[in-house]
């Protein structure tokens, strides 16, 4: 079921028009700058160590990392998987 965004004012949650709010993961917040009301985004379930889901933008296939804006990340294991990402990142 594709959805559209009815709020994105805080730059790591976004509400869509299913009254879903969801916490987006730090490491992609830029994909999301782009993102209209009119953008189409479908949620789906992934697997990843701290995330549930992954919101897909259907313009462009890109996909951002979420959880439930109710759930609260510890901040350790966030910086312990963002320090991760940034090792195994290319120079």
């Amino acid at each position: 079921m594709h959805m559209h965004i009815t709020r994105h004012n805080k730059s790591y949650i976004v509400k869509l028009s299913d009254n879903s709010v969801w916490h987006i993961w730090p490491g992609d917040l830029a994909k999301t700058l782009g993102w209209l009301p009119t953008t189409e985004i479908e949620v789906v379930k992934i697997d990843h160590e701290i995330c549930s889901h992954a919101l897909v933008d259907h313009s462009n296939g890109s996909n951002v990392k979420v959880s439930s804006a109710d759930t609260k990340w510890q901040s350790d294991r966030v910086q312990r998987v963002l320090a991760h990402l940034n090792a195994s990142a290319p120079d």
